[in-house]
């Protein structure tokens, strides 16, 4: 595999909020995504994920705690968690999904 540029990779996709799957380390998929300041309604997964930003910041609801998450931090929503993106978001996400095995 080539050296990947996640933020050009993220600038790249047509709207905010779209992730790109980028690759497979196992059976966990590692994708980016562009944020922008609007907020993302609540969701769960079966899947836990894990929220690594790159730049910005991620505004977080998750089970009903304000969670925020800069530069360089990363936080793990576990599989089954409701979780929605506050307004304010922006930046770059990477979110790497690890099924429950």
């Amino acid at each position: 595999m080539s050296v990947v540029d996640l933020v050009r990779a993220a600038t790249a996709l047509p709207d905010a909020w779209s992730s790109r799957p980028l690759g497979e380390v196992g059976t966990a998929c590692v994708k980016v995504l562009r944020m922008d300041a609007l907020p993302v309604e609540e969701e769960t997964h079966g899947t836990a994920e894990v929220l690594l930003v790159l730049d910005g910041r991620l505004e977080l609801t998750v089970k009903g705690v304000e969670v925020s998450v800069g530069p360089g931090e990363m936080y793990l929503v576990e599989a089954g968690a409701r979780h929605a993106v506050r307004p304010g978001g922006h930046g770059t996400l990477v979110i790497v999904e690890v099924p429950e095995g």
